[in-house]
């Protein structure tokens, strides 16, 4: 499947994705999501789920809340509120929200301002931050910063 062709049915659930605001960077990899991406993990599936059937920080709870999710990426110094502009010397992660209040994804900026993220078991894209923004991942609820590393 050509980029453009995976583009449009993307849009099914990424509305404003287009081949101008994305661009693929790996193919589709199961073994990781977009949390232990945006994390720098790509071993590991990620998830607060009450079983423990997924990776999950020790000690964080395993709670589906931006709370949770703040402590677990606090964890590798992303304790700053901020705002999603590029900042020479911060690296940034974006935590999204769906409608129901609770995390959907985490995207990690990259040097030239554009994010980097793992949609599910599908492809890691670079992409505007908007551009992913939607039905499925909702909206950003909270960019954490850090001093760049």
């Amino acid at each position: 499947m050509t980029f453009a062709e995976w583009i449009s049915k993307a849009r099914v659930h990424f509305p404003a994705l287009t081949q101008e605001n994305c661009r693929p960077t790996s193919p589709a990899d199961d073994s990781y999501n977009c949390i232990a991406w945006a994390a720098d993990d790509v071993d590991r599936w990620w998830w607060p789920d009450p079983l423990g059937q997924k990776y999950w920080p020790p000690a964080i709870p395993r709670t589906e809340s931006i709370d949770a999710f703040e402590m677990a990426f606090a964890l590798f110094g992303y304790s700053e509120k901020s705002s999603s502009t590029l900042e020479p010397g911060k690296q940034k992660i974006a935590l999204f929200v769906g409608s129901h209040g609770r995390p959907t994804h985490a995207a990690r900026q990259l040097p030239d301002g554009w994010w980097a993220s793992k949609l599910g078991q599908q492809i890691d894209i670079e992409h505007e931050l908007s551009a992913i923004e939607g039905p499925v991942y909702g909206t950003v609820a909270v960019v954490l910063a850090r001093t760049d590393v």
